[in-house]
């Protein structure tokens, strides 16, 4: 499935429920790419984390070793 600013103008309580079905489809086996400019929202849901700035791949990594700063520098253009 392929997921592109799912909570996007949606209310608290719809964000919740949109994760929470993420989650589900996920640990039901589903593969998921969720594309979103929510860096929380991407650190929540993600098994990997893949930057890309203009049409590039400027760093990969888990979402569990992932430095906050880091991805920040990656977002802005800043290479590995």
């Amino acid at each position: 499935m392929i997921v592109a600013q799912p909570t996007r103008g949606v209310d608290v309580g719809a964000i919740e429920y949109v994760h929470r079905e993420l989650v589900r489809q996920r640990d039901q086996g589903m593969a998921i790419l969720l594309i979103s400019t929510e860096l929380d929202e991407i650190l929540n849901l993600s098994d990997r984390i893949i930057v890309l700035y203009e049409g590039r791949v400027m760093g990969e990594c888990a979402s569990a070793d992932a430095d906050v700063h880091h991805l920040g520098l990656l977002m802005a253009g800043a290479g590995d």
